[in-house]
């Protein structure tokens, strides 16, 4: 193949050519993340129950709804949230590389046989099922430029012509909506209805009755008589559309012919649907859409997607409505890609600089130099064949490649201008001769660099995903590479090049003249140290030994790790005030942190979603999406890790009524919300609510208390106080009183109740009744409510009911059917993600019998590549080593070979050990590099050493020689490749 390449170089051109070409086409069409897809594919599972507590919620919607996931295909765990507000969420996770839209249907399936045993208001509600991620990309917000629109106004706009345009784009997930869209509210007077003899139940049925759709049908229909002539639709107004026509509903008509309407006894107007959610944007009221991606999605082309959608959606919007994009997480997107292709750029410049230094002519130079990225361009084609992105993987992989690419073209040229210079031959006769002796040396360390890979493809789970995606990236490119030295360098070599007389092959005065007596001095000097050292094989070897014992030591004690937390350009900040807080309350903290964060430089916006957050929902409940400005605007001390630090020291400390957290982001989307670790303590025991919590509490001290963790705590809501009805039971019925005309009541006027919708500007929206705001501000309005008995009597609750204050769970957490408490934090300073995992292990292994733990998100996949990295390096090793021998037929040259990969190795873990570095994914890549480059030196020593010995020469002069012949090679590739 070389011969013919050189003979015919115009041919070799144009198949680089046509690589180039493929590969610059490929380029725009391969879609650009920070990381692939790693997290598992998770399937959303969400309903409401208003009113209902979270005990009661847990054990009659969740525990039903998770008995049925329990078996289905490819489910990798679930975890499920129960809150006082009536929501219930369930997150199910599946094993990566599940198809997400089988897994909906077979999720729709299972929820479809339990829908029969869910309370009545659940089905009303309706189940939702959609892709989930717990990634929000952006925060879209709405404002009223002129004061004239509230956030109901707003949030009704937002859902009526924004909700559905993003819903619809490709790679949203889900939109959600922090604010409320408009409904008929009927805030009923428990007084009045008791001074007019009603209940909310009447209330209730005649507005169901009232307000309802009529079927008219048609005059003149068939079957009609022969005589009719016209036909027409009858048009009965069924549904009302006003407070007017509201108020007007007959509740009861007396026989005097007085009646007694709706408004007599409520209030009703268009308000809000739900009080539940608000957004502010840096200090101000707004209505906020939260944007999250698919398991599939881009976020790059997702978020891009919504910008375009956004600016042609405002387009329509009333001149008093603007809206802004506050929070966006693919800025890091942008500067990673940006900063791993000025790296590349540099490698590539450094690599050339290398090359003149070594080679000292520019012609040499540019041969190799060409060859990067020809193969680069190579490698992108392949990647969009395979379906993967240019991420910050896949570019750590050509970043990397860049060192590997050239050092085919190196070995070429390096040996073209040996001979060259030693024999005098002209440029085309040394390459024949060149290409002779290294050609199989080439397709050697092709094989064997591409076998190092190759296993990495192979592995399954997320963080089979990651090596994967390296994988492709540097066997493509390494193919490329060894195919263009076999094609293009030749070529190039056979006509770039001049002729050089013999032993006048490089400068002996200048800059260049000192390196070359430096570098043959150097030369001289390691092939007597070989000569030495073949003399002394047995201590050497017992050396050898000793400093394989001392690396599987320093191997063992390197701490674990999963990925770099970085400085994404965004931080979150978790609000707590009280269990018992009134929104109110939690608002004045809000303004506090708000005020705090508008002063605190590095910080450009910050939008609060109040009574949200990761922890859960309720009405003490903020989180804060905080973007950072530019890096090139921020210092040192505007780092993320920095202003992480400010919120939590100082508002820790100044804000006394609440519990303030500051969280960096972790390095993968959708594998948790904060770059610490995430545990699941469960109650595997049935030993109950309190006794978990306990355990939960004792561990969280017996954690912070550890040298090794900090910042540990309850990744939820805290218990609040609660006031329990007790209703008699025996009492009740001898007033001929119901429990189901109790529960109704008690719905209706405390937790809401839907009856139906009606016409609102071209949207069905829906008609909602509760009890007036002062009516159900204290414990003695529930005792005042009355509810009617069998004989048409009102009873008020005082009659068989008592109140009672106690103190109980605001959420219910459940993981994998199990309860379960989640509980996050991270590592002191000086200790890694690996140590916090084993640290938090050995503590949970003290609690009582009955209690299990599991790991989730981030930490499960860190877990999992801990587990796999040895069996990773070990199978990587025994491929090649299967490679060599069928290449030499021989089984000792390649334990030759693979016994230089130890001293590279170690080399790496004393740097790790020496920077603090932990045992990660990266690090783990770096050690199956360094495989192949040692297997790979080793691999060109033998060649020359078999050749030497077919020419007669004995086995240690053969070695000491091609030790000399290759230590100029050797030494430019290890300089190109660093």
């Amino acid at each position: 193949m070389p011969s013919f390449f050189i003979d015919r170089p115009i041919f070799a051109w144009v198949v680089a050519l046509f690589i180039c070409l493929i590969g610059a086409i490929s380029i725009p069409l391969l879609p650009v993340a920070q990381y692939p897809i790693i997290a598992p594919p998770s399937i959303s599972i969400s309903t409401s129950y208003p009113g209902a507590s979270p005990e009661n919620l847990y054990n009659s919607v969740t525990r039903l709804i998770e008995e049925e996931l329990n078996g289905a295909s490819g489910i990798l765990n679930f975890e499920s949230t129960s809150d006082s507000l009536g929501q219930v969420e369930i997150i199910a996770n599946f094993q990566p590389g599940t198809d997400t839209s089988a897994a909906s249907v077979e999720v729709q399936n299972r929820i479809k046989r339990v829908e029969a045993r869910l309370p009545r208001a659940v089905i009303q509600q309706g189940i939702l099922i959609e892709e989930a991620s717990s990634a929000v990309l952006q925060i879209i917000t709405l404002n009223s430029t002129d004061g004239s629109l509230d956030e109901v106004g707003l949030g009704d706009f937002m859902i009526r012509n924004v909700l559905g345009e993003i819903r619809r784009i490709p790679g949203v997930g889900r939109a959600t909506l922090y604010s409320t869209e408009r409904s008929l509210r009927v805030w009923v007077d428990p007084a009045k209805l008791v001074g007019y003899g009603l209940t909310a139940d009447d209330v209730n049925k005649a507005i169901a009755a009232q307000n309802a759709q009529v079927a008219s049908g048609s005059i003149g229909a068939e079957p009609s008589t022969a005589t009719q002539r016209t036909s027409a639709l009858v048009l009965v107004k069924g549904q009302l559309s006003s407070p007017e026509e509201f108020g007007a509903i007959i509740l009861r008509a007396n026989a005097d012919g007085s009646t007694v309407r709706l408004r007599d006894v409520a209030r009703i107007e268009v308000g809000g649907l739900s009080y539940q959610f608000n957004t502010r944007l840096n200090g101000k009221p707004t209505a906020g859409l939260s944007v999250l991606m698919s398991p599939t999605g881009n976020a790059l082309a997702t978020a891009s997607a919504v910008e375009e959608k956004m600016k042609e959606l405002s387009r329509f919007f009333p001149a008093n409505i603007s809206y802004e994009i506050p929070y966006n997480i693919t800025p890091v997107v942008e500067a990673s890609i940006k900063k791993v292709l000025t790296t590349l750029l540099e490698a590539v410049v450094l690599v050339f600089v290398v090359m003149f230094l070594f080679l000292q002519n520019i012609r040499y130079t540019i041969i190799p130099t060409i060859v990067v990225p020809v193969a680069l361009l190579g490698a992108c084609t392949t990647l969009l064949l395979a379906g993967y992105s240019i991420n910050m993987l896949s570019m750590f992989g050509m970043v990397l490649a860049v060192g590997i690419l050239v050092d085919d073209a190196i070995v070429v040229v390096e040996n073209v201008e040996r001979i060259m210079a030693e024999e005098g031959l002209p440029p085309k006769e040394a390459t024949r001769k060149a290409m002779s002796q290294i050609s199989s040396a080439i397709i050697g360390i092709t094989l064997v660099l591409m076998a190092v890979f190759v296993p990495m493809a192979f592995f399954p789970g997320s963080v089979g995903i990651i090596y994967r995606q390296f994988s492709v990236t540097m066997v493509a490119a390494i193919g490329f590479s060894a195919f263009l030295a076999l094609s293009l360098t030749p070529a190039l070599c056979a006509t770039l090049l001049k002729p050089v007389a013999a032993g006048h092959g490089h400068a002996r005065r200048g800059v260049f003249g000192w390196f070359n007596r430096m570098l043959e001095g150097g030369k001289d000097g390691y092939s007597r140290t070989v000569g030495f050292s073949l003399k002394r094989t047995g201590r050497l070897m017992l050396v050898y030994a000793a400093l394989l014992v001392g690396l599987s030591f320093a191997f063992v004690s390197l701490p674990g790790g999963f990925l770099p937390v970085d400085d994404q350009g965004f931080v979150t900040t978790d609000v707590q005030t009280p269990s018992d807080s009134s929104y109110g309350r939690t608002e004045a903290v809000i303004e506090k942190v708000e005020k705090y964060l508008a002063q605190r430089p590095g910080v450009d916006n910050v939008t609060f979603l109040t009574g949200f957050s990761f922890s859960g929902q309720g009405m003490n409940t903020a989180q804060a999406f905080i973007t950072l400005k530019d890096w090139s605007e921020r210092g040192p001390k505007e780092s993320a890790a920095a202003i992480v630090d400010g919120i939590n020291r100082d508002l820790g400390s100044s804000i006394r009524d609440a519990k303030i957290s500051a969280l960096q982001p972790p390095p993968i989307d959708n594998l948790g919300n904060s770059s610490g670790f995430s545990f699941r303590l469960q109650d595997r025991g049935q030993k109950g609510y309190p006794a978990l919590m306990r355990a939960a509490d004792q561990l969280i001290a017996d954690a912070n208390a550890s040298p090794v963790l900090q910042k540990v705590y309850i990744e939820g809501l805290p218990e609040a106080g609660v006031v329990n009805l007790v209703i008699d039971r025996e009492k009740a019925g001898a007033f001929g009183v119901t429990f189901e005309d109790i529960n109704n009541t008690i719905s209706t006027n405390l937790g809401s109740n839907y009856i139906n919708d009606f016409p609102n500007r071209g949207r069905m929206q829906r008609v909602v009744v509760q009890a007036d705001s002062r009516d159900r501000m204290k414990t003695e309005d529930i005792l005042n409510y009355n509810v009617k008995n069998a004989y048409g009597k009102l009873v008020p609750f005082s009659s068989f009911a008592t109140v009672e204050w106690s103190r109980g769970p605001t959420q219910i957490a459940g993981f994998n059917y199990y309860p379960a408490v989640r509980i996050s934090g991270e590592a002191k300073p000086g200790f890694t993600s690996g140590d916090a995992i084993a640290e938090m292990e050995k503590l949970a292994g003290k609690l009582p019998r009955g209690f299990g733990y599991e790991w989730t998100g981030q930490s499960l996949q860190e877990k999992l590549s801990g587990s796999q990295a040895p069996f990773l390096l070990a199978l990587s090793v025994f491929v090649v080593f299967l490679c060599l021998a069928a290449l030499y037929e021989s089984w000792t040259i390649p334990l030759a070979v693979l016994l230089t990969v130890p001293l590279g190795i170690v080399g790496a873990v004393v740097a790790a050990m020496l920077r603090g570095l932990p045992n990660d994914v990266y690090f783990t890549v770096g050690l199956i590099t360094i495989i192949g480059l040692a297997a790979k030196d080793a691999i060109l020593i033998i060649e020359f050493a078999k050749d030497l010995r077919k020419e007669g020469k004995p086995l240690v002069e053969a070695t000491i020689e091609a030790c000399r012949l290759r230590f100029r090679p050797i030494l430019m590739r290890c300089s190109s490749a660093i």
